[in-house]
């Protein structure tokens, strides 16, 4: 294994890693994976602990968190919706230099980016962004180890995402430009990603080889690709624009008719939850060439090696 270069650091956002970093995460995921499933199942910190701090409604995120942390030998200590750990009224700054008293780690799932950039300002232990309105690195950890397993690599792949230019397709363009892949986003011309974000990892991808174009349309982004991804219209927070949003969306969705303009071999994920109907179709989430259950699963994995690295005593 390369050298740990991420002990007692961050992750805020993917472009938080390096492209070797990024890779020692997916790599150090897939041997602990593996190692897990032939039975060699170490506990490296016994006696530390996790603060999983849920601001908004989880699954995936809070299921996979606990149970990374419990095979790392830590105690999962979870918060979360009303009885988080910033319920009370508390300062960010308060509330932050009193858990890292307690804690190893801490994970949180909330709103704002700023929320969770000003935790990493206080706190002396890592903090992992386990998604805000922003970005959700976690699921793009887990996303390209997904990828690396059905495809053998990432480099040079096409990936194509269709839908809201949200913190997925953020995320995405993060994790195409890190890995060196073709990134093709189709987005409404009102949901665009932030152009901000879009110029930040334009700057990596001509480090890495990568490619990055955005479409305003869907045909033009899955065109050829490899991978095709997609995400709900109507994220929390969202939900009195769901009618409107659907309107919006329309050309959008993620169909068989869709897939068939992919490259022959392609695969589709979404990170879940999916309003089936909506932005994607039955046929193509039960489809042989979905893959969005194993994608799932690897949050479990993805998480677990990015603790593991970021938890490492320094």
């Amino acid at each position: 294994m390369s050298k740990n270069t991420l002990a007692g650091r961050d992750c805020l956002r993917l472009l938080d890693l390096s492209p070797e970093e990024f890779e020692l995460v997916i790599n150090t995921a897939a041997k602990q994976k593996a190692d897990w499933a032939a039975g060699v199942q170490e506990v490296p910190y016994v006696g530390k602990s996790v603060a999983i701090i849920m601001e908004k409604p989880s699954l995936r995120t809070r299921s996979s968190f606990e149970i990374g942390s419990y095979r790392l030998g830590a105690h999962p200590l979870v918060m979360s919706d009303d009885h988080s750990a910033f319920s009370r009224g508390e300062t960010v700054q308060d509330t932050t230099l009193v858990l890292e008293r307690f804690v190893d780690a801490i994970v949180l799932r909330t709103y704002e980016q700023s929320k969770v950039t000003e935790v990493a300002k206080w706190a002396k232990v890592p903090v992992i962004n386990a998604l805000s309105d922003d970005f959700h690195p976690c699921q793009g950890l887990a996303d390209a180890l997904t990828i690396r397993e059905h495809k053998g690599s990432l480099k040079g792949l096409t990936l194509a995402y269709v839908g809201d230019g949200n913190n997925m397709a953020h995320t995405y363009l993060e994790l195409g430009a890190l890995a060196g892949m073709k990134v093709q986003l189709g987005c409404p011309e009102i949901h665009m990603p932030d152009p901000a974000v879009v110029a930040e990892c334009e700057k990596v991808a001509a480090q890495t080889g990568a490619s990055i174009a955005i479409f305003n349309n869907a045909h033009d982004a899955v065109a050829g690709a490899d991978v095709v991804l997609t995400d709900t219209w109507t994220s929390m927070g969202d939900e009195d624009e769901h009618d409107q949003r659907l309107a919006e969306f329309e050309g959008f969705q993620v169909d068989a008719a869709l897939m068939s303009e992919a490259a022959e071999g392609a695969i589709f994920m979404h990170c879940l939850p999916a309003h089936r109907g909506e932005e994607v179709t039955d046929e193509v989430m039960d489809a042989p060439y979905s893959v969005i259950f194993d994608e799932a699963e690897n949050r479990l994995h993805a998480q677990k090696a990015l603790m593991y690295l970021l938890m490492e005593e320094v």
